[in-house]
């Protein structure tokens, strides 16, 4: 292995290090807890280190949004995977999306709730951001029913996921009954 080549693994092993523990910051204490100074300090590299890979805390939320977007596509994936015919799919990948946000709330804020200078819904979106709307997409689009665009069915099916996602985190709807919710949101807007 070339000298340059050990420099670029170790340099992404630093930055793998770096997302991991502001993931792990923001799980435990909220992103708020996230500075650039203590990241330096859990990672025991100094503060240009950290800075010679981001720019600040923003492009760590960037980063990590990025990693998530691939985690929750994946996730959806393979939820839909394991189901029969289009409802059971939809269900599923309401479950598995509800379930991501449940089970990684960093994460999901990273995502939608903060700005890490990423855009959406642009020409210049980030791939993993589109492959997790195309994730959403592949099992909503034959769910849509005849006349209603497949993107535009996939964008309010999304809406109402965050919503309920949102509400729930926020205390705002009981835990118990997201199962009834996924349904009722299953029952009356696929059509197939």
């Amino acid at each position: 292995m070339s000298v340059q080549e050990r420099k670029q693994r170790e340099r992404a092993e630093r930055e793998r290090l770096i997302l991991a523990t502001a993931r792990e910051l923001a799980e435990q204490q909220g992103w708020d807890a996230v500075t650039t100074r203590r990241l330096a300090e859990r990672i025991e590299y100094s503060q240009p280190v950290l800075y010679s890979h981001f720019r600040g805390k923003r492009e760590i939320i960037g980063a990590v949004a990025l990693e998530g977007a691939a985690e929750l596509a994946a996730a959806v994936r393979a939820a839909a995977s394991g189901a029969s015919g289009p409802r059971e799919r939809v269900a599923a990948l309401a479950r598995a999306y509800l379930d991501f946000a449940e089970h990684n709330p960093a994460v999901y804020d990273a995502l939608f709730q903060l700005d890490g200078g990423l855009a959406y819904a642009q020409e210049d979106t980030p791939e993993p951001l589109k492959d997790a709307f195309a994730a959403l997409l592949e099992s909503l689009a034959e769910a849509a029913g005849d006349g209603v665009h497949p993107g535009l069915f996939t964008e309010v099916f999304w809406a109402a996921l965050h919503g309920l996602a949102t509400l729930t985190r926020a205390g705002r709807l009981l835990p118990e009954d997201a199962g009834p919710r996924v349904e009722l949101l299953v029952d009356r807007l696929v059509t197939v």
